[in-house]
Parts: structure tokens; C-alpha cells; sequence
């Protein structure tokens, strides 16, 4: 049986490999002349899609006018320190802990509008009700 000649095409070079990325360690299945292209752009290092577009960000964001090599070197030197971070132990409880930290520090800052909205009103302190033990507070 003959493959019609689109198909052909289409098979030609589509041999795929693994590629691992330079910067941020994915590996992606590529075809080898994708593979080829991508090397060529960076200087004989293979660089994912999403690393790609971050080094087109670091040329744009440049304040001073800066190549693809100069660019590809800030995006690698910021995801080997993102890569050195280590994960916090407990990350749950510091959650729970900062997300205390902001509520307090809302509750006790000074409002911005001088204008008194009508909210809910105690009738009477809860104070009493804490020193009795019937509200207990972790």
C-alpha cells in the first residue's frame, strides 16, 4: 500500500525526542528538527515555550536594549534561584498564620473614609462572656 504524498510530507522529520529545558527543567516530547530550530534561536540550548516567551518579556522589559543571549541569561539566573527555594514545612499553618496576621492588622487599622457607615452594633460588651469561659479563643 502506497502513502499518498501529503502524508509523506508530513512523516518527513517527525522523528520525536525528549528535550529538556535549560531553565526550568521540563522535559517536553519534540520533534527533532523543532529541537534543531529552538538551539539554533539560543545559542545550542533548548528552551521550552513558556521559558521562551519569558526571555521575549526580560528583551521587553529591558530598560537598556538587550539581545536574545543577554536575555536567555536573566531568565536562567531567575529560575536557578526560584529552583533553590525550598517549600515551607508546614505550608497549611503558615497560611492559616498569615492570613491571621492580615485579618488582624484590617481589624485594627484606622478606617480611610470619614464618613460613619451603619454596620452591626453590640449591645453589650462580649467581654464578660470571654472572662466566664463560655467563649473560649485558641
Amino acid at each position: 500500500m502506497e502513502t499518498p504524498p501529503a502524508a509523506a510530507g508530513m512523516m518527513k522529520g517527525t522523528d520525536l525526542a525528549f528535550a529538556r529545558c535549560e531553565c526550568c527543567g521540563l522535559t517536553e516530547e519534540c520533534t527533532e528538527e523543532y529541537i534543531r530550530r529552538v538551539r539554533e534561536r539560543y545559542s545550542g540550548r533548548w528552551i521550552c515555550g513558556l521559558c521562551a516567551e519569558a526571555v521575549k518579556d526580560e528583551i521587553v522589559r529591558s530598560e537598556k536594549r538587550i539581545g536574545n543571549e543577554e536575555a536567555l541569561n536573566q531568565h536562567m539566573s531567575f529560575c536557578k534561584k526560584f529552583k533553590n527555594l525550598s517549600p515551607p514545612k508546614n505550608p497549611t499553618e503558615e497560611l492559616i498564620c498569615a492570613v491571621k496576621q492580615l485579618l488582624l492588622r484590617s481589624l485594627d487599622s484606622p478606617r480611610s473614609s470619614p464618613v460613619k457607615k451603619p454596620g452591626l452594633v453590640r449591645s453589650q460588651s462580649c467581654r464578660p462572656a470571654l472572662d466566664s469561659g463560655c467563649l473560649k479563643m485558641n
